[in-house]
C-alpha cells in the first residue's frame, strides 16, 4: 500500500529525508532499466521483423528511428507538462504507455500497426530521461551525493539492457516474438504500477530550497558546449547505428536468434562496466585522453567485427561495449562545467536531444547505404565517421580550461 503519510499529503516531505533519497532513487533506477531494456530489446526483434514483413534494411532503420525519433522529440516537451501535471504523473504515464506499445506491437498484424506501436512506445519513453533523472537530482541536492547517485542511475539503465534484450532472445527459443512482446507489455505496465507506489510526492517549498544549492562553479564555455554536444551527437549516431545493424552482421556470420541475444548481452555488460571504468579513467587522466583511448577502440574493433568469424565476434564483443559505452559517460560528466551558470538543466536538455536524435537518424541513413553498398561497407564507414570525435574532444579540452 502507498505510504499515504509520506507520499500523498502536500506539503508533508522533506526533500533531504533518507528515505525519500532512498525511494526516489530506487524508482528512478527501476525506470531507467526497464526503460532501456524495452528500447534496446528492438534490436532483438529487428531481424524477426525483417523476415515477418519483408522488408529493407532503409526500413529497418526507420523502424529503430522511429522509436528513439519519437523519443528524442518530445524530451523537451515531457519536461514542461511535468511542470504542469506533476512529474510522478508524467513518469508512470509515460511508462505505462512504453507498455502499452508493446502489448499493440505484440498483437501487430502488419507494418502499419507496428510503426504506430514504436512511435507510442518512443512517446512514453521519452518522459524518462529528462524526470527520473531530476527525481535523482532533486532528492540529492540538498543532502549531497548527486554525481554518486547519478553513476547508480546510469548503470541500472546498462543492467535492464543486459538483462531484457538477452532473456528476450533466450524465450525466443521456446515461444513465438508476439508471445514475448506481449510479455514486455505487462513488465511495462508492472513497472509503471511500481512507479506509482515507489516515487514521493514533492515538497515543492524543499525542493525551490533544494534548487539554490550550487553544484558546480565558473562560467562555462558556449564554443565548448557545441563541441561536447556534437560529440556526443556522433558518438550516440555511431552508436546506435552499430547497434541496429549488429544483429544482422551476426546473422550473415551464422548465429541464431538465441545468439544474437547473447551477443547483445555480452555487448551490453561490457558497456555497463565500460561506463564504471571510463568514469574512473576520466577523472584520473582527463576527458580528452579518455575519449581518445575509448573511441580509437571503438572504430578499431567495429572494423575488427567485420571480418572476423562469428566465435571470434563473441568474445570480443564485451571489449567492445566497454569502449563503445564507456565515451557517453565521461562526455556527460563535463556538461555542468561547460554550462552556464543557472543554465544545467537546459544545457543537459540540450545534450540529451541531441545525442538521441543523433542515435535517431543514424539508423536511417545506414540502413540506405547498407541497401546501397552492403552491411559491412556500412559499418566500416560507422568506424570512420567516429574518428571525428578525436579533434571535437580537442575543442572540448580547450572550452573545459576556458571555463574553469
Amino acid at each position: 500500500m502507498k505510504d499515504t503519510n509520506a507520499a500523498s499529503l502536500p506539503g508533508s516531505v522533506d526533500i533531504s529525508d533518507a528515505s525519500v533519497r532512498r525511494r526516489s532513487l530506487i524508482a528512478a533506477c527501476s525506470a531507467h532499466a526497464v526503460h532501456d531494456g524495452l528500447t534496446d530489446l528492438i534490436y532483438v526483434l529487428l531481424p524477426i521483423w525483417q523476415t515477418q514483413f519483408s522488408i529493407s534494411y532503409a526500413l529497418v532503420g526507420l523502424l529503430r528511428g522511429s522509436y528513439s525519433g519519437t523519443m528524442a522529440a518530445f524530451q523537451l516537451l515531457a519536461s514542461r507538462m511535468a511542470r504542469r501535471w506533476g512529474r510522478e504523473r508524467m513518469l508512470v504515464g509515460g511508462t505505462a504507455l512504453a507498455g502499452v506499445a508493446y502489448l499493440i506491437a505484440g498483437q501487430a498484424g502488419g507494418l502499419a500497426v507496428l510503426m504506430i506501436a514504436l512511435v507510442l512506445g518512443g512517446l512514453g519513453a521519452s518522459t524518462q530521461h529528462p524526470l527520473a533523472s531530476s527525481l535523482v537530482t532533486d532528492a540529492h541536492q540538498a543532502g549531497g551525493g548527486v554525481k554518486e547517485a547519478l553513476s547508480q542511475y546510469n548503470f541500472a539503465g546498462d543492467i535492464g539492457k543486459t538483462l531484457i534484450p538477452g532473456l528476450v532472445g533466450l524465450s525466443l527459443v521456446v515461444m513465438s516474438w508476439q508471445t514475448s512482446v506481449t510479455l514486455m507489455g505487462l513488465l511495462g505496465l508492472a513497472a509503471a504500477g511500481l512507479l506509482w507506489w515507489l516515487i514521493p510526492v514533492r515538497d515543492e517549498r524543499a525542493l525551490a530550497k533544494a534548487k539554490k544549492v550550487k553544484t558546480s562553479i565558473g562560467l562555462g564555455s558556449r564554443s565548448g558546449l557545441r563541441a561536447l554536444l556534437m560529440t556526443g551527437t556522433l558518438d550516440s549516431a555511431v552508436r546506435m547505428g552499430f547497434l541496429t545493424f549488429l544483429p544482422f552482421l551476426l546473422k550473415s556470420k551464422g548465429a541464431g536468434t538465441a545468439g544474437i541475444g547473447l551477443a547483445l548481452s555480452l555487448l551490453f555488460v561490457g558497456g555497463a562496466f565500460g561506463k564504471l571504468l571510463c568514469g574512473y579513467l576520466g577523472a584520473r587522466i582527463g576527458m580528452m585522453k579518455t575519449v581518445w583511448i575509448t573511441e580509437s577502440a571503438t572504430s578499431l574493433l567495429i572494423v575488427a567485427a567485420v571480418f572476423l568469424p562469428l566465435p571470434g565476434v563473441m568474445l570480443m564483443l564485451p571489449l567492445l561495449g566497454l569502449a563503445l559505452n564507456g565515451t557517453s559517460s565521461v562526455l556527460y560528466g563535463v556538461v555542468p562545467e561547460l554550462a552556464e551558470p543557472g543554465k544545467h538543466e537546459h544545457a543537459f536538455a540540450l545534450f540529451y536531444t541531441g545525442t538521441i536524435a543523433g542515435g535517431a537518424a543514424a539508423p536511417v541513413v545506414f540502413g540506405w547505404l547498407g541497401d546501397t553498398a552492403g552491411i559491412s561497407f556500412a559499418l566500416i564507414s560507422l568506424a570512420v565517421i567516429l574518428l571525428l570525435t578525436l579533434p571535437l574532444s580537442w575543442q572540448v579540452q580547450k572550452g573545459l580550461r576556458a571555463a574553469g
